[in-house]
């Protein structure tokens, strides 16, 4: 099968799949993986096996740990493994032609891990209709600068918070009571703060309030998107693992939503906004116990039993069960030898730069990170209703665009679902920078145009729903699900608790910041300022982020093997001049793949 034409698309579409596809050709870690079970004799093999369950407690299961780890030894061949019968073979026939089709518990899993999200995203959109009111509430409204950096820090006080603390916290909590326990701490700060916020009496009290929201998303952030990776089986993985920023999407559409319905409740409408993002909070503390654990976190503990257990529950049959259970042990246990998973965090912390495995992992999850923050979608989330007052518009009606907002991010990232595991996290990120940048660019000459009429709403609405549909089926499904399954698990939670940090030094920098630069800049200078930072995400992303769809965890090691100089190279000195003959001089050209990926293209082509 050619690796440019995995999909085919009639009509006037093709053009743009082929473009978006050849993004991924070189980037796509397609590279020939060597399963680390591959050159073990299959005697030795099984005497490995045999040497696990009796580690591990499970000799009563040694038989299925066997057929398991010759599946996990040659998966593209288990049609011609003798130990299996007919209805192992057609239960792994099934979970690649059939791969939605999942158990209960991994359903959820997801589930839980969406409402974990919707809390965030309410979490962040209570502050952009409150904006119009609390300032006042608080003496706070002028222009001048002391007051526009206090409301901008008040804003800014949970990625603050999440930046100092919050993420920082995930890692030792993450080790004392695991995914789920960490999951359920999280869920009482988005509770209580949140309550709390709409009894306050000043802007301190309101800002202790929201550093502690901050801490509570902080936890869970850097864990959820980890606990969904590590519990979903590779061909979904990536669209399992962004129901993290695609309930984000929802919880900001239901923020705003609220926001509206609220609005004409007087002096408490800002109480209520603040105050009405408790409500997802109550469903995430009483699911979160329904789920099993993260099997990977069993592993980690040595809890072979209890992580059997768990994928079990997460997979159809023993057989997939024992075979996912022996590989991720074998992967743990090589590990090991390569990277030290010992010490205590602040090594493991240092080793995200030191390792050059991890390093590369660590640049490119950062990056991702980074870039969702200099894309400005954070300005809208937290100051769309501002924003439109500024254009002379009322404050219902911007309340009301910003739904509108919320309604369209909503909408675009369900497609995301698809093309995540199709198109690549990459290719996704490439196509839709380009598009984020000029309508920011356009929405910040909308405010040139003289007065305050329909005109001037009319287009400012329609480059902000321009930049949310683009927004919403590129970085925001990419950016968690990356760094949640890049790092290795001797270093997931302080690979994931750094890359959260990095997110929220972005939101805390923009929403402190924003505030000032609309008076700084105007409107049309701030707008200006983040097109030019989409521009920069983009040359970031193109050359220090490769692919990773369609991989299981542990074959990612492979792909962050190849040294950055090596990847960069290829990217500048191959890829470009390719995609220049190809798409502006509209000639032939011809890619050399930076890795080969036709073992499992072929598995792809047998199984269409």
């Amino acid at each position: 099968m050619d690796h440019g034409k995995e999909h085919t698309v009639a009509g006037g579409e093709e053009r743009f799949l082929e473009y978006v596809q050849d993004l991924s050709i070189a980037n796509n870690p397609t590279a020939r993986i060597q399963n680390p079970l591959k050159h073990i004799h299959k005697t030795a093999l099984l005497e490995q096996v045999e040497d696990f369950v009796h580690k591990a407690g499970l000799e009563a299961e040694l038989e299925i740990f066997k057929k398991g780890a010759l599946v996990a030894q040659k998966p593209f061949e288990f049609e011609n493994i003798a130990e299996l019968d007919d209805e192992d073979r057609d239960t792994l026939r099934d979970e690649v032609q059939r791969k939605w089709h999942q158990p209960r518990a991994m359903w959820v899993t997801t589930l839980v891990c969406s409402i974990g999200a919707a809390v965030q995203g309410w979490d962040q959109t209570g502050s952009n209709g409150a904006n119009l009111s609390f300032p006042t509430e608080f003496g706070i409204a002028s222009d001048s600068a002391h007051d526009r950096w206090l409301v901008g820090l008040i804003n800014s006080a949970p990625p603050i918070a999440m930046l100092l603390l919050g993420v920082w916290c995930s890692d030792p909590v993450n080790n004392l009571v695991g995914r789920r326990g960490t999951i359920f701490i999280s869920g009482w700060f988005a509770l209580l703060s949140v309550l709390g916020s709409a009894f306050t009496q000043n802007w301190y009290q309101l800002l202790v309030c929201r550093l502690l929201l901050g801490l509570g998303m902080g936890l869970k952030s850097s864990t959820t998107s980890v606990f969904a990776a590590e519990n979903a089986p590779a061909p979904i993985r990536g669209a399992l693992t962004m129901t993290w920023q695609l309930y984000v999407a929802v919880g900001i559409f239901l923020g705003l939503s609220a926001n509206l319905a609220v609005v004409d409740t007087g002096r408490v409408a800002w109480r209520l906004q603040l105050g009405s993002a408790f409500i997802p909070a109550v469903p995430l503390l009483a699911a979160v116990w329904f789920c099993p654990e993260s099997p990977r976190w069993y592993i980690k503990k040595g809890r072979y039993v209890d992580a059997y257990k768990s994928l079990c529950r997460l997979r159809f049959t023993k057989l997939q069960a024992a075979r996912d259970l022996f590989s991720m042990y074998m992967v743990f246990e090589a590990e090991k030898q390569l990277i030290s998973s010992g010490g205590n965090g602040f090594r493991r912390f240092l080793e995200l730069f030191t390792v050059p495995r991890i390093r590369r992992a660590n640049l490119a999850a950062g990056t991702i990170m980074l870039a969702q923050q200099m894309c400005g979608i954070n300005i809208i989330a937290f100051y769309s209703s501002t924003v439109f007052v500024e254009a002379g518009v009322s404050a219902k009606n911007a309340l009301w665009v910003s739904w509108g907002f919320g309604l369209v991010q909503l909408i675009f990232a369900f497609p995301a679902l698809w093309t995540i595991d199709t198109f690549g996290r990459r290719s996704l990120l490439l196509a839709t920078f380009p598009h984020m940048a000029w309508t920011l660019l356009a929405t910040g000459l909308c405010y040139l145009i003289p007065g305050a009429g329909t005109t001037r709403l009319a287009l400012l609405a329609l480059f902000i729903f321009l930049f949310a549909a683009f927004y919403a089926p590129g970085e925001c499904p990419v950016c968690y699900p990356y760094a949640a399954e890049v790092f290795p698990l001797s270093h997931r939670e302080i690979g994931m608790a750094w890359s959260v940090a990095v997110n929220a030094f972005g939101a805390s920098i923009l929403a402190l910041t924003f505030p000032y630069m609309l008076v700084a800049f105007t409107p049309t200078g701030a707008f200006g300022f983040y097109c030019g930072l989409n521009i920069l995400a983009f040359i970031l992303i193109y050359l220090f982020v490769p692919e990773t769809k369609a991989l299981t965890l542990e074959e990612l090691d492979y792909v962050f093997a190849l040294p950055t100089q090596k990847f960069v190279e290829y990217e500048i000195k191959e890829a470009l001049p390719y995609y220049v003959q190809r798409y502006l001089l509209w000639k032939t050209a011809k890619l050399r793949p930076l890795y080969d990926f036709s073992e499992r293209r072929t598995l792809q082509a047998d199984c269409a």
